[in-house]
């Protein structure tokens, strides 16, 4: 037993040391503050309807009216009955976000190290490059949370997966289960789809690995245990999965029945995202030499120049004071790459950019070869339509490629591979099989390829670079030619500033491998140095962008949103409507409201369509037909104010007749100038009553109105045809006339449409998803069978470990 807490100490004390690491770097959460993140304040802004539901119910909502006329919360954060897998994810969090997901990155990848059979020095140290990528420090600045959560558990799943092929069954089944469990917690499957690229570049290596080794058996056992292992990890994560595959096919990243544009241009027929959407963020061929150079090309969009700078001397000379010149220089336009917008350059490090290509010399076999081939196919795809032959190819014909957009993101795979083997390089370097003489030669060349592409860069930065952006001529035309020629003299000193020191750094890391190889200096001594230096260089760059200055009082972040003078107006009216406001874009008014604007990736594709073709045109037919009895707008002081729409459909209403067409594009075409409070469109062929009298008393009101649930009181002489200003989703929404379950039809392109017989009628819409109860009930099952198997796997590794004490 003294043994085994011997042996156990120091991966507890590394342990700790990450942690106090997490805190330390977002210290500000040890005074109950919180960082500010854009799009968390936007998912607040989505989500508050559910919350509230749930914290005045106990119930959990699975529809929300607040944001894009309505649609399912799915993707906004959904809670879901039997979901085990979630909350032993919430255990392993345990620390105040964003500290939770860097400590979670750093526990990944050393338990990824110690798979590969790394000492723990080493591990702990490639598990601080790792963790401190600029990037991945960087989507926490901004909120990309489920991103970041799923690439930390990237390096637990590759874990899981190498401990299989090592043979070791029982514990890579187990753990490969677990950890891709927890990967498909995080939700966000562009991320999961990136590592499988990586794991099939793993798989085919060690394919081919084992077909030279006559080892083909053991191979392809491995593969059926690990197929096993991902089928039940998707059992645990069910209803999310379930209910995710039933979402997409309706949302914006679904197939589209419209064959014409707003313009009226004729529609591109995609099964996926449009081309141009998909590689708007394409990283450009010399830009990836920021993985190096952090601002070569200027950073971010934006970053701070200083009072040092051409820009800060340019704004004294146009009559700025100090303190205006001081705070304008705060913003200036530095980046002068091909990207729309860049919050930070995605920095690997010179220091472990320097040990990877060390590890290129010195490492040998499959490992290698992995990691080299996840690397450059990762590289390449990043490059998005600045290498169409490649990324065409993937967008045509390799499956779901076409369902994620931003393909620069795809570098987290490198990010992933080239911390791995720049600790293979060390591990090699600390070899005494390897001779002295192939570590020298190796270090001559890393030496030279790195510290000489930093030279060269600085002598031809003239000739090669212009520091011109895209975006400089409209400031050219707006504030004047000085002003570009102060802007490409600071985009200059940026550039020679960070390759000077990147030059330090590869310097100081070839000083350390030459110490070493002449015996001067201790290999704990260089570990701890490497370790010294990549955390100077990483956070050097990291502090940059995210640091105590991003963090806020709770209370500011939970409550992002105040008020303003139309919200309040609006507020005081308790009936139920819907809102658009035309001076915000974003989830603001989803704070407050019932709204027609929202923020996400993946909205419902029908909405999206018609607020591109009407909504976003302030189309007044279509905005009644969403019962749209406020418009937020700003008076010529800068005020905001509410229109009332007095003219707004209301939530339900009797309609003469409903017309129908073919196609999909007739029919919101027809909406442009359809009278909507007398008439329907629809493509559907089971409308009873299509043309109506309707009595001048005939009346629909809504009586209830919840997220999940609307009660509706109708009353009649004849047989007529109501159309619900609610949208239109038919896996989950049912409709009952006298407790009684009813079929209901899409008209109007998005809206509900309801055949109802004459008389008094209770009316009930409930949304009622059967995925959900199928997934948890799939979901219940996983885990217990999870949990079976993991008992049989501690008893016989005890049993084991008891045998091997005797």
């Amino acid at each position: 037993m003294s043994f085994s807490v011997k042996k156990l100490l120091p991966h507890f004390l590394v342990l700790i040391g990450f942690v106090i690491i997490s805190l330390a770097y977002f210290s500000p959460v040890l005074k109950g503050k919180e960082i500010f993140q854009s799009d968390i304040m936007h998912y607040i802004g989505m989500s508050k309807q559910q919350k509230d539901f749930k914290a005045q119910t106990g119930e959990e909502t699975y529809w929300t009216n607040s944001a894009f006329g309505g649609m399912p919360t799915y993707q906004l954060g959904a809670k879901y009955p039997h979901n085990y897998i979630k909350k032993l994810d919430l255990t392993i969090r345990f620390l105040p976000r964003p500290a939770d997901y860097l400590f979670l990155y750093l526990i990944g990848f050393y338990i990824l190290l110690l798979t590969l059979k790394v000492n723990f020095k080493l591990a702990a140290l490639g598990a601080l490059a790792f963790g401190f990528s600029t990037y991945l420090i960087i989507i926490l600045g901004v909120g990309h949370n489920s991103k970041a959560h799923a690439i930390a558990y990237m390096p637990l799943v590759l874990s899981g997966i190498l401990l299989t092929f090592q043979r070791k069954y029982i514990a890579g089944f187990l753990l490969t289960t677990v950890a891709m469990g927890l990967e498909l917690v995080a939700n966000h499957y562009q991320m999961t789809y990136y590592l499988m690229l990586l794991v099939l570049i793993l798989g085919v290596a060690y394919l081919v690995d084992a077909y030279q080794k006559k080892e083909l058996p053991e191979f392809f056992k491995a593969v059926g245990i690990l197929l096993v292992a991902v089928i039940l990890s998707i059992g645990l994560n069910a209803t999310n999965i379930l209910a995710t595959q039933e979402y997409v096919k309706e949302s914006t990243r679904g197939q589209s029945e419209l064959t014409i544009n707003a313009d009226g241009s004729a529609k591109a027929v995609s099964t996926g995202l449009d081309k141009d959407y998909i590689t708007e963020y394409s990283y450009g061929k010399l830009e990836a030499l920021n993985l190096f150079i952090p601002r070569i090309f200027g950073g971010g969009s934006h970053e701070d120049v200083g009072t040092d700078s051409e820009y800060y001397q340019f704004n004294l000379k146009r009559g700025a004071t100090p303190v205006q010149a001081r705070e304008i220089v705060k913003q200036a336009p530095t980046y002068w790459g091909i990207q729309p917008i860049v919050e930070a350059p995605a920095y690997v490090g010179a220091v472990i950019l320097f040990l990877f290509v060390l590890g290129l010399f010195l490492v040998k076999g499959r490992l290698k070869w992995w990691l080299v081939g996840g690397t450059v196919l990762s590289l390449l795809l990043s490059f998005g339509k600045n290498f169409g032959l490649l990324t065409d190819l993937f967008i045509d014909y390799v499956p779901m490629y076409n369902k994620f957009r931003a393909v620069s993101s795809i570098q987290i795979i490198l990010e992933l591979c080239i911390p791995i083997l720049g600790v293979f390089g060390l591990v090699e370097l600390f070899k005494p099989s390897v001779s002295d003489d192939d570590k020298f030669k190796a270090f001559k060349y890393t030496a030279g390829i790195t510290a000489g592409l930093a030279v060269l860069l600085l002598l031809v930065k003239s000739t090669l670079f212009d520091f011109v952006g895209g975006n400089d001529g409209y400031y050219a035309q707006n504030y004047g030619p000085e002003f570009i020629d102060a802007i490409r003299a600071d985009r200059a000193s940026m550039f020679t500033s960070d390759t000077l020191r990147t030059l330090l750094f590869v310097v100081l890391s070839a000083g350390l491998v030459f110490l070493f190889i002449k015996k001067k200096m201790s290999e704990t001594l260089v570990v701890v140095s490497f370790a010294v230096l990549i955390l100077f260089d990483l956070i050097g760059v990291d502090r940059r962008y995210v640091n105590n200055d991003d963090f806020r009082s709770s209370s500011q972040i939970n409550r992002p949103f105040q008020p303003n003078a139309a919200d309040l107006q609006i507020l005081k009216d308790t009936t139920h409507f819907r809102v658009f406001d035309v001076t915000s874009g974003a989830a603001r008014a989803s704070y407050f409201h019932n709204s027609l604007n929202g923020y996400h990736a993946a909205k419902l594709g029908r909405y999206n369509e018609v607020f591109d073709f009407y909504i976003s045109k302030n189309n007044i037919n279509v905005l009644n037909m969403l019962n749209t009895k406020y418009i937020i707008a700003q008076d010529e002081k800068g005020g905001y104010f509410p229109y009332e729409n007095t003219d707004a459909n209301g939530n339900a209403w009797f309609v003469n007749r409903v017309e129908t067409v073919e196609t999909a594009n007739q029919e919101i075409q027809k909406l442009d100038s359809l009278n909507t409070k007398h008439v329907a469109v629809s493509t559907s062929k089971v409308i009873k009553y299509s043309k109506n009298v309707i009595d001048s008393t005939a009346s629909i009101q809504a009586i209830t109105y919840k997220p999940n649930y609307i009660k509706y009181k109708s009353n009649n002489t004849q047989n007529g045809f109501a159309v619900f200003s609610e949208i239109y989703y038919s896996e989950g929404w049912n409709a009952y006339i006298d407790n009684t379950l009813v079929p209901h039809e899409r008209v109007n392109y998005i809206l509900r449409g309801l055949d109802i017989p004459a008389g008094n009628h209770t009316i009930e819409f409930k949304f009622e998803p059967a995925v959900i109860k199928k997934g948890s009930t799939i979901a219940l099952a996983s885990s217990a069978v999870l949990g079976i198997l993991i008992l049989i796997g501690l008893f016989f590794g005890f049993k084991k470990l008891s045998s091997t004490e005797d």
